[in-house]
């Protein structure tokens, strides 16, 4: 870490206090774990101390309340609270992340979502239907969206849809925000891993949505920033590409669940002994050195890719850097893929290493691993997609459409 990123540290509002906050999160949601993995949704207490904490007002504007947190200590806290619980993590991740968008809305439609301190929720895939509303202003919108992340805590939706909106030239995507009592949520969250994140679908019916309610995400990623004029202009997530900050958390969710899993098999491994190896202690053994070396040395290496990417960031803010050359941007999609795939592939060497006493629900090391596993497989990220990315872009061609 440079000398620049550890003063960015040094001088992060409250970091231990977060961090502090964080670890709180991790351990009720730890404690509630096999109760929200049969569920398929935290318990709601859980959701009550992530809004507690205060995390879902960080990465605001400090207009509405935000700190201008650094990035570094974004990602511990993730990173944190994925040490106990990674369904835990995806929530707090979301719940400040989410609370960014409302930024770049006018100023009627930020003051209302901030004022209502709400949590938020979101779903980017663009597969809503909009129309042009007879009123000559707003939109209806319909559609089914699955994945809508922590929909059971949220007040507010932002929807994806590519639509020509009134002041474009051409279709674009953008986010239609709705209330939840607009919405039917589908509860159809019956997945491998993350389960507590209570990731069910939404539907909506011909819902009108007003023009101070659109995310225009294409434009956000072109570079602008709020329609009615920069009211902030050191605001963080004016001076930084949108979607490199918006996904930047994702490895260190992985990372915060491949960091307990490595101690986990670290301690397991001191205790375990061989009944079918003549009672040896595997502690003694060769091949459980090496992988134990090898665990802990890949871990820091992903480490570090993960730290190298919140160093972007802060460079990106610090020259007010809010679009990317096509191989930096899909550098970051690779980075992100190579440290999800590489979680989920040592979580799974893990478990097959441990053996048999480790398939046991009540050990968390099964849940860790599917739950990796999930994180993995989320579009952002995908190992095969980002590399042929970034591939393609140091050939000089275009990247990914969208990462």
């Amino acid at each position: 870490m440079s000398t620049s990123s550890l003063n960015v540290l040094q001088n992060s509002a409250n970091r231990e206090e977060l961090l502090q906050k964080a670890k709180e999160v991790g351990e009720l949601a730890e404690k509630h774990a096999l109760q929200a993995d049969n569920d398929a949704r935290l318990p709601d207490e859980v959701a009550e101390k992530i809004k507690e904490a205060g995390f879902h007002k960080l990465h605001r504007p400090k207009a509405y309340g935000g700190v201008d947190l650094d990035f570094y200590t974004f990602g511990d806290i993730i990173r944190t609270v994925a040490n106990y619980s990674v369904p835990a993590a995806w929530i707090t991740y979301f719940s400040i992340i989410h609370e960014t968008w409302p930024a770049f809305l006018p100023k009627e439609g930020r003051d209302a979502l901030y004022n209502s301190n709400a949590l938020m929720a979101d779903v980017f895939a663009p597969v809503g239907k909009v129309t042009d509303d007879p009123d000559g202003e707003g939109y209806r919108v319909s559609g089914q969206w699955n994945f809508c992340s922590g929909v059971f805590w949220c007040d507010w939706i932002a929807l994806g849809a590519i639509h020509k909106m009134r002041d474009g030239s051409e279709p674009e995507l953008s986010l239609f925000i709705v209330h939840k009592k607009d919405v039917e949520i589908v509860e159809n969250w019956d997945s491998i891993g993350l389960r507590g994140t209570g990731s069910n679908g939404v539907k909506l019916d011909d819902v009108y949505v007003p023009p101070h309610y659109v995310f225009p995400l294409s434009r956000v990623v072109k570079g602008a920033t709020a329609p009615d004029g920069n009211y902030e202009e050191d605001y963080q997530l004016f001076n930084v590409p949108y979607i490199a900050y918006f996904l930047s958390g994702f490895s260190q969710i992985a990372l915060g669940g491949l960091e307990r899993l490595v101690s986990d098999f670290e301690k397991k491994t001191k205790g375990r002994v061989r009944i079918y190896n003549n009672n040896s202690s595997e502690k003694d053994a060769g091949s459980a050195q090496r992988t134990l070396g090898e665990l802990k040395t890949q871990l820091t290496t992903l480490k570090a890719v993960a730290n190298q990417y919140m160093d972007k960031l802060t460079y990106y803010q610090e020259n007010g850097i809010r679009v990317l050359e096509e191989e930096e941007r899909e550098q970051l999609f690779a980075m992100r893929g190579h440290v999800a795939k590489t979680s989920a592939e040592l979580g799974t060497r893990i478990i097959i290493t441990l053996g048999g006493n480790s398939l046991y629900r009540d050990q968390h090391t099964e849940r860790f691993v599917r739950d990796l596993i999930a994180v993995a497989a989320h579009p952002t990220h995908l190992y095969e997609d980002a590399m042929v990315g970034y591939g393609k872009a140091i050939l000089g061609f275009d990247g990914h459409p969208m990462w």
